[in-house]
């Protein structure tokens, strides 16, 4: 009891006027949920774009600073060991002479020289071909130094400056190493120079240019993934990776350079970049609620006012339920509302008049039935007088009409014919009336239209329902060739399918085909299971497979193949015995 109270009472609620406010609250909810989000979402995308392409000119900087001093180095090492007195010593070498002691000191001063042009150099080695340490004086070697496999990348380079990385004995220092090539014996190998430089010489917070956040991270790494220069706290190191869960919270932005093979990488806290937004939500937020109170209060009078003159209409209308329906006063109100009373009063009139003479109508109606009934035309009377007709044209020598005449008798006696044993015809008996059809129809459309029918010999014994493949023929004479420009061809082609038990039945046209929707809501209506009864395009297609499937099963349909200025093409396929 309790539950049906409550139902009435939420029934109450079910007026016009509160149907349309709810309906104007609904859709602008919607518009200001949408038109907010979309606000948020293309400013936020907007600060991440612009952050980012401040990121990308900061990160050329930077390379461009990292590439400066890369030719730096380059450019010292190609100095060291091109000097004068540092070929000399090794040219020494390589013929055998030792060099003294004081030529070390001489030629470690000479070397040394250059350091003072170069404030990030640590220390200078040199080493002889074998491998041995020229200075600083000790008993180290090359490999013992850098590695045998550093030493055979040095010699493959022929001369280059080759990047090593963190030096092995000390991680506060990088190492570059460069083959020297003596000039003056056809520039032979003839020793190795590495130079040590200090970490701090790529450290770019001294960069007056670079205008990265406070909040962001910068991370070198070179060609062999070392690490040049990092800020980077340890615990986002799997950012670098492209893994870990603190990825979505920051964008990283990289970028190689091609001349040093470093790249250099930018990791900056999200949060860092779209800051504002907070501002622009709380906005957004403040204007979809003044925007929402506002639209609710117009909304309530707008349906109050729209709701009102139909209530009235309502109540006057009610009273005439128990007795003669009452005209209604006019009532003050829009040019629909005054439409729709007088709308009302004029409909009053007419059913009062009606009620009195619904007896005279029924009485019209079935004697026109019955008019109908007895003006029905004998079939037989019309093939004979047809056939009247097709000899008074033969006597007269009108042949081509005489034939026009007799195709048509063929096919109203093919088509009125409803028998029970007529339902079922051969595939030559129906292909002989679609050959009548199409001479009848030839002299409608002229030498424009052409047809071929291309039919085996083992199909024209099977049985199928009578006028199964005329409506398609006809459908594709109509709609495919009639709606056609130029000359339109149709043919009908049914041969024996792969496994020898059905048959395919096709019936093309080249004529302006259908686009992609047009094939979809065809192909929707196919599929419904009731034959309509209205007129218009795709009915005779719709009746054909329903046919179809009630004298073949549920599992049969048509297929329809459509293309738009090039044909269409409707198959199906039948069992070669019921």
């Amino acid at each position: 009891m309790t539950f049906s109270r409550f139902k009435q009472k939420i029934a109450r609620f079910n007026t016009l006027r509160n149907q349309i406010l709810t309906i104007y609250i609904f859709v602008m909810t919607l518009v200001l949920l949408f038109v907010g989000i979309i606000t948020f979402h293309i400013v936020s995308s907007l600060l991440k774009k612009n952050a980012e392409e401040q990121i990308q000119q900061t990160i050329i900087q930077v390379n461009g600073r990292l590439e400066s001093l890369y030719k730096q180095l380059n450019s010292l090492t190609s100095q060291i060991v091109n000097d004068m007195y540092v070929q000399r010593a090794f040219s020494k070498e390589i013929q055998g002479e030792r060099l003294m002691f004081e030529e070390r000191q001489y030629l470690m001063q000479v070397v040394n020289s250059y350091q003072t042009y170069f404030d990030g150099v640590q220390s200078f080695e040199l080493y002889t071909n074998d491998y041995k340490r020229v200075f600083p004086l000790n008993e180290m070697n090359l490999v013992e130094r850098v590695g045998s496999q550093w030493v055979e990348e040095i010699k493959k380079q022929r001369g280059k400056m080759i990047w090593i990385g963190k030096d092995p004995t000390s991680s506060r220092f990088f190492v570059v190493a460069r083959q020297v090539r003596l000039t003056d014996h056809s520039f032979s190998p003839g020793g190795y120079l590495l130079v040590r430089i200090h970490s701090d010489y790529f450290q770019l917070d001294d960069l007056s240019d670079q205008k990265v956040e406070n909040t962001s991270y910068t991370v070198v790494i070179d060609e062999h993934n070392q690490k040049i220069v990092s800020n980077l706290p340890s615990h986002l190191t799997s950012i670098l990776d492209g893994g870990g869960k603190e990825e979505k919270n920051y964008m990283v932005v990289k970028q190689a350079s091609p001349f040093t093979k470093w790249k250099v990488i930018i990791v900056t806290p999200l949060e860092s970049l779209i800051k504002g937004t907070d501002i622009l939500k709380n906005a957004i937020i403040l204007s979809g609620a003044l925007g929402f109170v506002i639209f609710f209060i117009f909304s309530f009078f707008l349906s109050t006012i729209v709701a009102q003159p139909i209530l009235k209409l309502t109540k006057i209308m009610q009273r005439g339920r128990n007795g003669k329906l009452k005209l209604s006063p006019p009532i003050s109100s829009t040019i629909e509302i005054d439409e729709l009373i007088e709308t009302y009063n004029s409909l009053v009139n007419d059913i009062n008049h009606l009620i009195q003479v619904v007896y005279e109508k029924e009485l019209i109606r079935s004697q026109a039935e019955l008019k109908a009934l007895q003006a029905q035309i004998n079939p037989h009377f019309l093939f004979n007088t047809l056939d009247t007709l097709y000899w008074s044209l033969i006597e007269k020598n009108e042949e081509e009409l005489a034939k026009f005449v007799l195709n048509m008798a063929e096919l109203f006696r093919y088509t009125i014919s409803h028998s029970t044993q007529d339902e079922w015809v051969t595939i030559r008996e129906e292909m002989e009336h679609i050959q009548r059809y199409m001479e009848v129809m030839k002299a409608r459309w002229g030498e424009r239209f052409v047809w071929k029918i291309d039919v085996s010999n083992h199909c024209l014994h099977v049985h199928i329902p009578k006028l199964l493949i005329q409506p398609l023929v006809e459908n594709a004479v109509l709609h495919g060739i009639g709606n056609k420009t130029g000359i339109g061809t149709v043919w009908i082609i049914i041969k024996e399918c792969v496994d020898g038990k059905e048959l395919l039945v096709q019936v093309k046209d080249d004529g302006n085909g259908m686009d992609e929707k047009q094939l979809r809501l065809l192909k929707e209506k196919l599929g419904k299971r009731t034959i309509s009864s209205m007129k218009g395009s795709g009915i005779a297609l719709m009746n054909v497979n329903r046919r179809l499937q009630l004298y073949y099963g549920e599992d049969r349909e048509l297929r329809i193949e459509s293309e738009a200025g090039k044909g269409t093409c409707v198959s199906f396929q039948i069992p070669k015995s019921r």
